[in-house]
């Protein structure tokens, strides 16, 4: 079998146990993966796949061009789908969603990498395993991407409708959106596609809508006019993770206030950094404990350049005497520490910036003037004044838009908020109760300082792009005194009229919402939130873990957290697993300014996706990696030094023909302490080091340790393994002339590589697979869920010219596929229990029937297909009824409208495949 499907290799038997013989690394530990297509292959089948598959006697090393067929091969077979039937509790991880319009980089790459380790090492552990994948709608970096492709077509949106906008954003996303999907399965991310999710699909729309409606009813979302981070270019408020600092070289301005009704020599120097905010001065801080200003507290100071506006000069213990001058001016309406003292202290607030970052009315002369321009002008208009002292080198701490690199402009708006204080006690709660763990533990001390000091969440952007607001407006009314909040836009009117007659008019909120209000609902409304009955919430939800960088611990994992508590009464997950940066080998951040950026696809290319991700895994949860060609290259070097030894096993192995030969091989077993004593001192030295090993690796992935049994299975690899054994098997293979002790090291050879490949699968997918595959290939066998001991008959059917070809191969076929050799017939007519076997066309002139009798339960098959018949039926009809609704058919995006179109295809198909198969076993009981 493929890695990719569900093994016992990973059973939780004893630490003592296992040190002998872990049952998690029996040579014949493998289950079949489930079965999702009608069972017409064999001898073809195993040709092809073959073709898929580098064997270590036919390539030096290891292809890396050979990882995307593997890859697709992993994706043809189903191997990444859940099987709920199983039993087992599941494990579940929501993949955080990179935005649609992402490339791929090298903090994708290790996000990727972390989860797809902790999903593989489940999945082999039998548990059904679900990582959910899907990307998020990026409401300010997708309609900027599509505004600047209308640009080149000398098109602005303004003259567009929203309408017309947001289909051309639409029609970018279907050509475009798919890119980073693609770049992630080059990582080998082994998520359920089918299962994929986008924030404005119709589902997750559904969901936003809903989570508003219920916070607003319980008077959780309110709207007002408050201090928030102002895109001027973008002309949207922008939520704090969308600001980035930067260290700039700017000035520090020195300005001469006066105090009224004083002499000359009555003022106070103030130093600020950005002078034309001096127009919204209202009132002059300093500390009281500052003898130098003591005298001044209590009376008023004249503003600058604003034809003798007067404000209070009062004390307040947030003033640093130590920083510049020790005199604060308090602009509230543009500078965030100014807003929160005039809000205690009961000042009022001046705006004196336009939406476009120009100046307003209340700067007076200054007004249309650039708030750049206005700072030059108005400096040397102070200094002409004699009310300029000074001005200074001084480093500034330059917030800009993460999207469009402008300076954001703090700036009163009217906004919808959420109040997040009742959300956040019962996120506190989850954690100190246990029912949430955050790794590594010191990030809860920060989890917990941001939820105790939060602060309400704004959550409306001036965008087209994204969803729109769910609030309607009547015609006429003030916005503040009459809204209705609904669902659409029929529910929205057919309000309004009962409340104002059937002649209202009314028009929907312009906004959309911040694009982490969707994102926070992810782990739930990609199940199927709020509809509790369907079978993915109540067969996933809540999640299991929920991997992430640690920067975005506050902006997405504490939201989750509260919105899955509020919407739900379940903490979304019980685990926060959270990573690093990755930095380049000097530790600095990378940037494309210092031109250090290392391109995960290129990556691949040089080194293979493998040696990526191991590289990637070595480090220690949280803490920051720095990422080296040379660590690269040793890990490169890694992957062929397990290729050589592939080559080696596979060159020291009896013939494959040699059925005799590979049945006294498979026989030797490592499951007891009397089969331990038997062994030469060499084979039980190995053979005991790898039960240790799995014990030490096992506790550690169980504890996501992952660096740690990433570097144990590397350091007994290539000392004890490769080094060590491999050398010293020599002397028994080449030399001792005693067959049992030669047959004996080859089992053991066998053994320790399988159990080391095992070991490395989740951290090195694709050479691991590859050199799994010298193992052959079982596909019916797999899809009938035939135990792997059982031998079954086979008759193949051909002309006389391919029997007498085929034939000579007898052992060959029956070893690779696993048949009973005694019962391989040949024959060119059809066997007389062909009714009641599977039918595999291998190619044309080549057929063979594989008995049903041989391989299944056919009653117990039948009842399986028959309760997925059932499930597949339900889903079926609800996609009918969707195409069957007008106002879905009409009034959906046409891509929505076609994606269920397609869904409900695909169902039917897979409908009639099943009950053909139901319909072929209901014969044989019945025959």
């Amino acid at each position: 079998m493929a890695f990719a499907g569900p093994s016992h290799l990973l059973s939780s038997s004893s630490a003592c146990l296992r040190r002998l013989n872990p049952s998690l690394f029996s040579a014949h530990s493998h289950s079949p993966w489930t079965p999702r297509r009608a069972a017409r292959r064999s001898c073809a089948a195993i040709a092809a796949e073959r073709d898929v598959f580098t064997s270590p006697e036919d390539a030096k090393s290891f292809d890396f061009t050979s990882e995307e067929r593997i890859y697709k091969w992993w994706e043809s077979q189903g191997f990444f789908k859940p099987n709920v039937d199983r039993g087992g509790d599941p494990f579940v991880i929501p993949m955080p969603p990179p935005n649609v319009t992402g490339s791929l980089h090298m903090g994708h790459a290790m996000f990727v990498t972390l989860e797809d380790i902790m999903i593989r090492y489940f999945r082999m552990k039998g548990r059904p395993t679900l990582w959910l994948p899907g990307t998020d709608h990026a409401g300010i970096a997708t309609q900027l991407v599509v505004e600047k492709m209308l640009a080149a077509e000398g098109v602005k949106r303004t003259d567009l409708t929203r309408e017309e906008f947001t289909t051309r954003v639409w029609e970018w996303k279907e050509k475009y959106g798919g890119t980073i999907t693609n770049q992630i399965k080059r990582l080998g991310a082994s998520c359920d596609w089918s299962r994929e999710r986008f924030t404005l699909d119709e589902q997750l729309s559904r969901a936003v809508v809903e989570a508003f409606i219920r916070l607003h009813e319980k008077g959780l979302i309110y709207q007002g006019s408050y201090l928030v981070n102002w895109s001027p270019n973008l002309q949207t408020a922008v939520s704090d993770l969308e600001v980035e600092y930067s260290e700039e070289p700017g000035n520090l301005y020195f300005i001469k206030y006066r105090v009224a009704g004083g002499s000359r020599d009555d003022f106070m120097t103030i130093a600020t950094t950005r002078p034309e905010t001096l127009f919204g001065d209202v009132a002059i801080a300093v500390n009281p404990e500052d003898e130098r200003y003591a005298k001044y507290v209590g009376r008023l100071a004249i503003v600058p350049l604003t034809f003798g506006r007067h404000v209070p000069i009062i004390a307040d213990r947030y003033v640093d005497p130590e920083f510049g001058t020790g005199v604060l001016k308090i602009s509230p309406g543009h500078d965030q520490n100014d807003y929160h003292i005039a809000r205690k202290l009961g000042l009022p607030i001046l705006n004196v910036m336009n939406k476009d970052g120009t100046l307003n009315d209340v700067a007076g002369l200054y007004s249309g003037m650039d708030r750049f321009e206005a700072r030059d002008k108005l400096w040397a208009e102070l200094v002409e004044t004699n009310l300029a002292v000074k001005k200074e080198p001084y480093t500034l701490r330059v917030p800009r838009s993460q999207r469009g690199g402008e300076v954001i402009e703090p700036l009163i708006s009217k906004q919808w908020f959420v109040t997040m204080e009742p959300l956040a006690e019962r996120a506190l709660d989850a954690v100190e109760k246990g029912q949430l763990v955050i790794l590594p533990e010191r990030f809860e001390k920060i989890y917990n300082n941001w939820l105790t000091n939060i602060k309400d969440w704004c959550i409306s952007r001036q965008l087209w792009w994204g969803h729109r607001i769910p609030v309607w407006y009547i015609v006429g009314k003030k916005c503040e005194e009459d809204y209705i909040v609904a669902r659409n836009a029929e529910d929205a009117l057919s309000k309004a009229q009962e409340k104002y007659g059937k002649s209202v008019e009314i028009y929907q909120d312009p906004d959309v919402l911040d694009t982490w209000f969707s994102s926070a609902l992810w782990p739930f409304s990609t199940l199927g939130w709020p509809d509790l009955s369907r079978e993915d919430f109540k067969n996933f939800y809540p999640t299991t873990v929920l991997e992430t960088g640690h920067d975005i611990l506050f902006f997405w994992v504490a939201r989750m957290v509260m919105m899955g508590i509020e919407f739900t009464g379940t903490v979304p997950f019980s685990h926060v697993y959270l990573h690093g940066l990755i930095r380049d080998s000097e530790g600095r951040k990378m940037s494309k300014s210092l031109g250090n950026v290392i391109d995960p696809l290129d990556t691949m290319k040089e080194y293979g996706t493998d040696a990526l991700r191991f590289t990637l895994c070595m480090g220690t949860a949280g803490q920051d990696i720095n990422l080296s060609t040379e660590r690269l290259t040793s890990n490169k070097a890694f992957t062929n030094k397990l290729w050589n030894a592939g080559k080696f096993l596979l060159q020291n192995m009896p013939d494959r023909s040699d059925f005799t030969a590979w049945d006294l091989l498979l026989a030797n077993k490592f499951d007891s302490e009397a089969s331990l004593e038997k062994l030469p001192l060499p084979e039980s030295w190995v053979v005991t080091g790898l039960h240790e090993l799995i014990d030490r690796v096992s506790t550690s992935y169980d504890k996501f340790y992952f660096g740690d049994a990433a570097r144990e299975i590397y350091d007994f690899f290539w000392g004890q393994f490769a080094d060590w054994y491999i050398e010293s098997s020599k002397t028994r293979l080449y030399h001792s002339g005693d067959g049992s002790a030669s047959n004996m090291t080859q089992s053991v050879l066998l053994y320790v590589f399988e159990n080391i490949l095992k070991l490395l699968h989740p951290f090195m997918p694709f050479v691991t697979e590859e050199l799994w595959q010298i193992r052959g290939i079982r596909n019916v066998r797999a899809e009938y869920s035939v135990e792997p001991a059982k031998r079954i008959s086979a008759s193949v059917v051909a002309t006389a010219d391919v029997l007498e070809y085929i034939s000579k191969e007898k052992k060959v076929l029956a070893l690779l596929s696993k048949l009973d050799s005694e019962n391989v017939r040949f024959t060119e007519s059809l066997p007389c229990d062909a009714n009641q076997s599977v039918h595999i066309v291998a190619e044309e002139g080549l057929e063979a029937y594989l008995p049903l009798a041989d391989m299944v339960d056919v009653s117990e098959e039948v009842k399986r297909l028959s309760k997925r018949l059932s499930k597949m039926q339900t889903e079926y009809d609800a996609l009918l009824a969707r195409l069957n609704s007008p106002s879905f058919v009409e009034k959906a995006p046409e891509d929505i409208v076609r994606g269920v179109r397609e869904k409900a295809s695909e169902a039917e198909e897979k409908i009639s495949l099943t009950k053909n198969r139901l319909s072929f076993l209901q014969s044989t009981v019945s025959t």
